[in-house]
């Protein structure tokens, strides 16, 4: 370099301005030397700046590269030894290909760096596939999805499954519509005996499956003489109900179906035995 300085009527190299390095300089030396025609040999074109290498040089992606210009094309991190990835024919360092291109966890939203779970429509990374209400991880019996969510067994039907509106238990197999609620087959009995319906006939009051005795009786609607259901002409007296052939005179058991009768401690009377036992 100090010769070529000497030489008379030759200008000196210019000296490297901005980003200058040794790359330029000696590319730059290159090109006088080729101009006063003494042989050099490149290294090829940098696939950056697409001028001739001279000295240090990159190769890779099937390119030759100064070394300050492989860089990545994310951050523009000089990668010179270092690793990186490809995309479209660009090096990126691993944390900028990490966070422009690897998918992310459908649960902390963070790039997938190495082995990821494919579902639900996302991806997640492993230890992070797991129920969304215990955390714990799934096991041979697989994962239940509701609105996008991941659940194990035991807690989906914990707050998912159906509840039988006799014992408020879980429904698991077989149940019971009826009432607007479902029922456990067992469950579905009288809430006033607890006996099974035979024939499958219920009386509903209050949102209650009763048999029919029980259902008058609620109502009030059993004769009070013989404890039958009035579903018929009916005799309302005394604060009861009676068939009209069970509304009889306490002493001489006669029908009043005059529909006038005497009081006494709450029975009814005919007005002759009423006279006679009272006067």
């Amino acid at each position: 370099m100090a010769l070529l300085s000497t030489n008379e009527g030759s200008p000196s190299p210019p000296e490297p301005t901005g980003k200058g390095s040794l790359d330029t300089m000696l590319g730059l030396l290159q090109s006088d030397l080729s101009r006063r025609g003494v042989p050099t040999q490149a290294k090829g074109l940098c696939g950056s700046c697409n001028k001739p290498i001279a000295g240090q040089v990159v190769t890779a992606l099937s390119r030759s590269w100064h070394p300050e210009h492989f860089v990545c094309g994310g951050c523009s991190t000089t990668l010179g030894g270092s690793s990186f990835f490809e995309k479209d024919g660009a090096p990126f360092c691993p944390e900028c290909y990490f966070e422009r291109f690897s998918p992310r966890c459908g649960f902390c939203n963070q790039p997938i760096r190495h082995k990821m779970v494919t579902a639900l429509g996302t991806h997640w990374h492993p230890e992070h596939f797991c129920c969304v209400t215990c955390g714990e991880p799934f096991g041979d019996e697989g994962f239940h999805e509701r609105e996008g969510c991941p659940y194990c067994r035991r807690d989906f039907l914990q707050l998912f499954a159906p509840r039988c509106q006799g014992c408020q238990g879980l429904i698991l197999d077989n149940y019971i519509s009826a009432l607007s609620a479902l029922w456990h087959p067992d469950c579905f009995v009288c809430r006033e005996c607890f006996a099974p319906f035979s024939g499958g006939s219920f009386f509903e009051h209050e949102g209650r499956p009763l048999y029919e005795n029980h259902f008058h009786a609620r109502r009030g609607s059993l004769c009070a003489t013989c404890s039958l259901p009035v579903t018929g002409l009916c005799v309302s007296a005394l604060g009861r109900r009676f068939h009209p052939d069970h509304f009889t005179c306490t002493f001489c058991l006669r029908p009043l179906t005059k529909g006038s009768f005497q009081e006494r401690a709450g029975k009814p009377y005919c007005q002759p035995c009423f006279l006679k036992l009272f006067g």
